[in-house]
C-alpha cells in the first residue's frame, strides 16, 4: 500500500507581519518535535497583484523540502504571470505534477479561495495531518484550510530531491 500522507494547510491574515508570527510558531513546533517534516512560507500579495513566496531559513532537515514543495503549491494556485519568482515553476514543475495529480479540482479551488481571502498567508506542507498541531500556533489566522494530496508521499519526495538537485 502507498504511503499517501502529504498535507497542504493554507491560513490567510490581514498582514504579512501576523503571517511572519505564526510562521515562526510553527517553526518552533518542529523544533520541539510536535511536528516532522514539513516546508512553510509565507506568500504575500503586492499592490500589483504580485505573489512573493519569502523563506527565511530551512525549517527541516530533508533538504529537497526546503522551498519546493511550497512552491509547488504557489504554482498550482496561481498563474505564472503573477508569481514574482520564475524560480517557482521551474524547479517545481515535476513537483507540480504530483500535487496536480493528487488533489482535486474542488480542493485546489477551496485553497485558492483561501489565499485569496487575505494579504498574505502561511503555506505549510506536511507529511502528516497539519491542521490540528498547529491549530494554536497559527491563532492569527482569518481563515484556515488543510487538504490531502492523494500522492504517494514517497514518490513525492524523490521529485522534490530531483528538483533539489536541478536548483543547485
Amino acid at each position: 500500500m502507498a504511503d499517501k500522507n502529504v498535507f497542504v494547510f493554507i491560513g490567510t491574515y490581514r498582514s504579512a507581519a501576523d503571517a511572519q508570527l505564526d510562521y515562526a510558531a510553527v517553526k518552533e513546533l518542529h523544533s520541539s518535535g510536535v511536528i516532522s517534516t514539513y516546508d512553510a512560507a509565507v506568500v504575500e500579495k503586492d499592490a500589483e497583484g504580485k505573489v512573493h513566496v519569502h523563506k527565511h531559513e530551512k525549517p527541516t532537515q530533508h533538504g529537497a523540502w526546503t522551498g519546493i514543495a511550497v512552491g509547488a503549491v504557489v504554482g498550482i494556485l496561481f498563474p505564472p504571470s503573477v508569481i514574482a519568482s520564475a524560480a517557482v515553476g521551474g524547479v517545481a514543475g515535476g513537483v507540480i505534477g504530483h500535487l496536480w495529480h493528487g488533489m482535486s479540482r474542488g480542493d485546489m479551488k477551496d485553497l485558492g479561495e483561501t489565499l485569496d481571502a487575505g494579504t498574505a498567508a502561511l503555506v505549510v506542507v506536511g507529511r502528516e495531518k497539519l491542521s490540528e498541531k498547529i491549530e494554536k500556533a497559527t491563532a492569527r489566522a482569518q481563515k484556515k484550510t488543510e487538504k490531502q494530496a492523494k500522492v504517494d508521499a514517497k514518490d513525492f519526495e524523490k521529485e522534490l530531491e530531483s528538483a533539489s538537485k536541478e536548483s543547485r
